[in-house]
């Protein structure tokens, strides 16, 4: 049995990283230490091993949260330190941080309490660089462009289709929408444009969708940033600067290996955002998890409208892995938001109201854990339900969310304390995954690439969603024949849409049925491979809160990091 890791009063008792390794049955050449506690892993590293099984692959979503979380990577840590303490070799795979939440309003994305993973505040700020890169590339080819249309270099691109911004890191509203090339004498063309968070950028997409090095340069060429005078689309590759970008992220495509508070290892790769990307961590750091460990524990972002059903239908598709089971987290204050009877803005603290008991909104809200449900068994996986337990809930609400998912179908139903308790405190979950694991299942995706993108969109905002129909404005009916008679019509569907409700509409709660889902725009993500479909309100790159988590953030005089959670 893995031994707990004991703490000390400035935190938890960590290993080097090669003892880390090597339980992994790493050897020296397989890794590059970034310092006492990090790594990266080599490039080709599971093609080493493919002599080895295949360990079983558990996906992690949640409910529609509430702004603040529901801490669907606390139980993804917890769970897996518990398979790991219960004699299970285990790794987690999880998603680098953004900058723009960490100073925004969730804060960092380590975990926190009794789970989280270290060394924390490395991974929550620069990490080892990977989004730096990311940011480079894409900003990078943003100024080839731009160079490439003042030059009237061809192919000549007509400056009004170039659909390629810049990104950054931050949530930063004023960068948006802006005007470019102002400068004299000009150096780039006059016109609108902006900024994306980097975590919603194409190039980050394509970070955690690549396979390798070759694939990762191959996806990078086959960017289309706009369109020729004549309307045919004008790709990286013929920009010349495929190769550039890939130098700049050739590192940034080896997986970073770190470890709980407990010491259970985990690959922390990528950051491509569950309501605006298609929200998962990356391919090669599960492939190369997979063999070697009995378990892999992933987390997809949101709820299981958002990042699961990319997880589903984007992530497995490109990588060909299957999961077991999957894990389905809520919690009381979720379910009570769901039942429309509190007023909640994102930014601002919680109402007192909805932190206190109250069953009769819980049982309102619980058609949202029904639909959370309905949507994971459509791709036919055994479901646990892990109940996020906060210190101050009420133990009557938890045990009516047990007994209301068992009855509403869910394979298990668990309470779980991973916060305050850690791995300890997940054991029971930890328990019933093993069990659903071994359950027989028959994936698949929801639907076949052939078919039409309208059809594709349909079927996810029908079938997922609960729409009852669907509007698709001028501009994404355009885009739509437009990319089809270019033959990118056969990839997979990423709706960028709100993450506080099944449907397009953040005020639309618990599982609203009859709505027309409108999609305003769609894009191309040639390079990532998938359509990006653009409904209601939501935002490349939003704005601060009004109280930003940056304003707790500091420094004490011995020069350590305080504030950052």
């Amino acid at each position: 049995m893995h031994r707990i890791t004991p703490s000390s009063p400035d935190g938890p008792i960590l290993r080097d990283i090669d003892s880390l390794a090597k339980d992994l049955g790493l050897a020296p050449g397989d890794y590059e230490p970034y310092g006492r506690l990090k790594a990266k892993l080599v490039h080709g590293l599971a093609n080493k091993f493919t002599d080895r099984p295949l360990g079983k692959y558990i996906g992690v979503t949640a409910v529609n949260p509430t702004p603040l979380g529901e801490g669907k990577t606390v139980t993804t840590i917890g769970l897996a330190m518990a398979l790991s303490q219960l004699g299970h070799t285990t790794i987690g795979t999880l998603r680098e941080p953004s900058l723009a939440p960490v100073f925004g309003i969730k804060g960092g994305g380590a975990g926190g309490g009794n789970c989280t993973l270290e060394p924390q505040a490395d991974i929550n700020l620069h990490f080892t660089g990977d989004m730096h890169a990311v940011t480079s590339a894409t900003n990078l080819l943003a100024s080839i462009i731009d160079n490439h249309v003042a030059r009237r270099k061809t192919p000549e691109i007509n400056p009004k289709t170039i659909t390629w911004r810049r990104s950054l890191d931050l949530c930063d509203k004023g960068l948006a929408h802006i005007i470019s090339g102002l400068d004299q004498p000009p150096q780039a063309p006059l016109r609108e444009t902006g900024f994306d968070l980097t975590a919603a950028s194409e190039v980050m997409a394509i970070l955690a969708l690549a396979s390798d090095p070759r694939d990762l340069r191959t996806r990078l060429g086959r960017i289309v940033v706009g369109m020729t005078f004549d309307r045919q689309p004008v790709t990286v590759e013929q920009l010349g600067c495929a190769g550039a970008m890939a130098a700049l992220l050739i590192d940034a495509l080896r997986p970073n290996l770190v470890q709980s508070c407990e010491s259970t290892p985990f690959l922390v790769h990528a950051g491509p955002f569950g309501n605006i990307a298609h929200g998962n961590s990356s391919i090669i750091a599960d492939q190369i998890a997979l063999r070697l460990a009995e378990y892999v524990v992933t987390e997809s972002g949101f709820g299981a409208d958002c990042g699961a059903e990319k997880f589903f239908d984007i992530k497995c598709r490109a990588s060909g892995l299957q999961p077991a089971a999957e894990v389905l987290v809520c919690t009381a204050r979720a379910l009570k938001l769901q039942s429309g009877q509190f007023d909640v803005h994102p930014g601002k603290p919680l109402p007192p109201a909805l932190l206190e008991e109250n069953l009769e909104a819980l049982r309102a809200g619980a058609v949202n854990l029904q639909a959370h449900l309905d949507i994971i068994q459509q791709y036919h996986l055994p479901t646990v339900v892990a109940i996020n337990a906060f210190p101050d809930d009420s133990e009557r609400e938890l045990l009516e969310i047990q007994k209301i998912a068992l009855e509403q179908g869910a394979t298990a139903a668990v309470i779980t304390r991973a916060f305050s308790e850690g791995g300890e405190g997940s054991f029971a979950l930890a328990e019933a995954v093993v069990q659903a694991a071994e359950l027989p299942n028959q994936f698949e995706y929801l639907y076949p690439l052939e078919m039409p993108i309208a059809e594709k969109i349909e079927t996810i905002a029908t079938r997922i969603y609960g729409a009852a129909s669907v509007e698709f404005e001028p501009l994404a009916r355009r885009r739509m024949s437009e990319y089809e008679q270019l033959g990118y019509g056969n990839l997979p569907i990423c709706i960028a849409k709100t993450q506080y409700s099944l449907s397009h509409d953040p005020h639309l709660l618990g599982r609203p049925t009859g709505f027309t889902f409108p999609v305003r725009d769609l894009r191309l993500s040639a390079g990532a491979g998938f359509l990006y479909a653009l409904s209601g309100e939501i935002r490349t790159m939003p704005g601060l809160p009004s109280d930003p988590a940056a304003l707790r953030i500091d420094i004490d005089d011995a020069g350590k990091i305080i504030g950052l959670h």
